[in-house]
């Protein structure tokens, strides 16, 4: 029986690379991109007949100027859920994040784009959905995450919040805000979903940091 749901065996041994500063993908979150270099279009098309996977990794450098810079080794990889062509010769497309992997080795260029032997194995539980450990945490959280955001004046929709699921409100949150490349390198590693959770709070607490502002999460993980 045919599923949209991808699974661990779904999962191809080469992945298409977008190396793209302090943007995280997490799994099963969706990501909007927006494509117009023509590597990326023809990264797009290969993707389409390879398995429909994007791995998502950032550079390893504050700043850029090679076409091909060093990555990361760790990255997400996401299933093209729904793509799009514009009338000026874009993509516009959307991810929605399947799992983390490991980089063994990049190929050579094709097309202007990297591609990369892969390993998944480690990541096998990002296919199960992550849950915090106590009610507490989650209710500590909201309470500086409204002072966060109020902060930065980003204003939230406080009732989807509420009724999102602990994995929704910590992943979207963590690739939302304006957190460094190696900072949202941090939130993509972390070993599970309250380990984000202690990330995502260690680095609102700095950013709070200068209004003389620090929280703290109670209840250990």
């Amino acid at each position: 029986m045919y599923s949209f749901e991808k699974s661990f065996k779904d999962l191809p041994s080469v992945v298409p690379l977008f190396p793209l500063n302090k943007v995280l993908l997490l799994p099963r979150a969706k990501l909007p991109l927006n494509l117009f270099e023509t590597r990326y279009l023809y990264m797009l098309d290969y993707s389409l007949s390879n398995g429909r996977c994007i791995g998502m990794v950032q550079p390893n450098q504050s700043i850029n100027s090679k076409k091909n810079p060093s990555i990361y080794q760790i990255g997400c990889a996401g299933y093209i859920t729904a793509f799009s062509q514009t009338h000026d010769n874009r993509y516009e497309i959307i991810l929605k994040g399947l799992s983390r992997f490991f980089i063994k080795s990049e190929l050579k260029l094709h097309n202007g784009f990297r591609r990369a032997n892969v390993e998944w194995k480690q990541y096998k539980d990002d296919f199960k959905i992550g849950t915090l450990k106590s009610k507490k945490r989650r209710e500590d959280f909201l309470n500086i995450l409204k002072i966060y955001l109020k902060k930065i004046s980003i204003t939230a929709d406080w009732q989807a919040v509420q009724v999102s699921s602990d994995e929704d409100l910590v992943n979207s949150i963590a690739m939302g805000c304006p957190f460094d490349q190696n900072e949202k390198q941090a939130l993509l590693q972390a070993n599970s979903l309250d380990e984000r959770l202690d990330i995502l709070i260690s680095l609102i607490n700095i950013a709070l940091n200068s209004n003389e502002m620090n929280f703290s999460d109670s209840e250990p993980s």
